[in-house]
């Protein structure tokens, strides 16, 4: 049986990858409701994030190393679908490769997570802990981006 401090990180990220899928399904649609052509792989990283959000939250009992490839299979595909998704918009908009390098920031992760499973809890909650602030960090200046895109857009 796992430690219940094992559970709590399982569960976290399940929680983290099904609130992100859905917020990625709301702004796909949000982007399709106003005639954008490219919502498709806005739409496919939201199906993948609940897939595997519910995938961690019905099988919480999984083994460690499990959820660490699903974690890691997870940020993979996450990582490519916004490479898509920036590629697409690089005629649209300015800033595109925020989003590029914010995707392939969570295929490196991936990768990580997936050729090095074994080094251990603490690594593995570093490892979590930096990605989620630098890819934070490249997600707001994209925000940042795409806001003073949007106001300066004619109506």
């Amino acid at each position: 049986m796992a430690r219940p401090d094992r559970h709590l990180i399982i569960i976290l990220f399940g929680a983290y990858a099904l609130v992100d899928g859905i917020a990625a399904i709301i702004a796909s649609a949000s982007v399709a409701g106003k005639g954008a052509e490219r919502w498709l792989p806005l739409l496919l990283v939201g199906i993948a994030g609940i897939a595997f959000g519910l995938v961690t939250l019905v099988w919480p009992g999984l083994t460690a190393l499990a959820v660490l490839y699903l974690i890691g299979a997870w940020a993979i595909v996450t990582g490519v679908f916004q490479i898509i998704a920036a590629i697409q918009l690089r005629r649209r908009i300015e800033g595109e490769w925020l989003l590029a390098l914010g995707g392939l920031g969570a295929i490196v992760f991936g990768v990580l997570v997936e050729l090095f499973p074994g080094g251990g809890a603490l690594a593995l909650i570093w490892t979590i802990g930096i990605f989620a602030i630098l890819y934070g960090v490249v997600l707001i200046a994209l925000g940042f981006r795409l806001r003073s895109w949007h106001v300066n857009q004619p109506v």
